[in-house]
């Protein structure tokens, strides 16, 4: 019997075809980030500090959906390995704006090359309207992931 055979009553739930793809990607995408010195969530908090300047520390916890305190962690090693600054907002003298600084332009631009190199090879096979079905399709999911269960029950949707 094969492992597919063994576990087709769970692969017929989306959430535990989700479990092993990410499963597999997670594997593929450490690996590409490992030369780097990244790992998924420094690689997407310096994407979005990239592709946000000024963003505060609340702003990219919510964002990245990662408690504050765990995401300080994250921040800090950026900013130790000289990726990116921290400064003060200048319309909340309490905050922090985050800002890439250029070594972390140069690392954020070899990572996100090496890690849209694993986005091909972890989508090879489909065509590009499979995967925009693929991504319209997890956001859907994400989506409904906020729905609030018991008013859709209560209102049958």
């Amino acid at each position: 019997m094969t492992e597919r055979e063994r576990d087709a009553t769970l692969r017929a739930f989306s959430g535990y075809g989700m479990k092993r793809a990410f499963n597999a990607i997670q594997a593929d995408v450490n690996a590409a980030l490992a030369p780097f010195d990244l790992r998924m969530v420094t690689f997407s908090a310096l994407v979005m500090i990239v592709d946000n300047p000024g963003l505060r520390q609340s702003q990219l916890a919510d964002f990245l959906a990662i408690e504050p305190p765990n995401l300080v962690l994250v921040i800090d090693e950026l900013e130790r390995r000289g990726l990116i600054a921290r400064e003060r907002a200048m319309d909340d003298r309490r905050a922090y704006a985050l800002l890439v600084t250029p070594t972390g332009r140069r690392l954020h631009d070899a990572a996100l090359a090496a890690v849209k190199a694993h986005e091909a090879r972890m989508t090879a096979g489909l065509t590009d309207d499979e995967h925009a079905l693929l991504i319209r399709a997890l956001r859907r999911i994400e989506d409904n992931g906020g729905i609030d269960h018991e008013s859709a029950t209560l209102s049958g949707t």
